[in-house]
């Protein structure tokens, strides 16, 4: 089976200029914790849950007036829709994350894959079992 089969396509993206309270908005309306930065119809970064938290936040940063280009991640974890199940596990496995950003061989944004969508495929729990093991483990702080 193929990333591009159990993906989830719709996908909400925020530019660098929008506010953190937007995409925490964004976010809590659409039940994610990580949304694609798109700048000039590619992909830049992207910003987390996580990310607003720990370098907004607990930095004293008001969410109205930053922005998410000072928090996100620029550095993009991805795989592509036409790998196996098991390739994009082991990139989740080895960075310990929890989900991917899909792009198609253009290196285009068609999708996320995140261990729920792994976990929803019949006869993949071994699979989610050895990723959930390894994104788990204790991190150390961030900096």
């Amino acid at each position: 089976m193929r990333i591009g089969d159990v993906m989830t396509r719709e996908v909400e993206l925020v530019t660098p200029e929008a506010s953190l309270e937007a995409v925490a908005v964004k976010m809590r309306d659409s039940g994610v914790g990580l949304i694609p930065v798109c700048e000039n119809d590619r992909l830049v970064g992207v910003v987390t849950d996580r990310d607003i938290t720990v370098r907004a936040t607990a930095k004293g940063h008001a969410p109205r007036q930053a922005r998410v280009r000072e928090v996100m991640t620029p550095q993009v974890l991805f795989c592509f829709e036409d790998q196996s199940l098991a390739e994009a596990a082991t990139v989740m496995e080895q960075k310990a994350v929890r989900r991917l950003i899909v792009l198609n061989r253009q290196k285009r944004l068609v999708g996320i894959i995140s261990i729920d969508d792994l976990a929803a495929v019949p006869g993949e729990e071994a699979l989610v079992g050895e990723v959930l093991e390894h994104v788990a483990e204790p991190r150390p702080p961030a900096t």
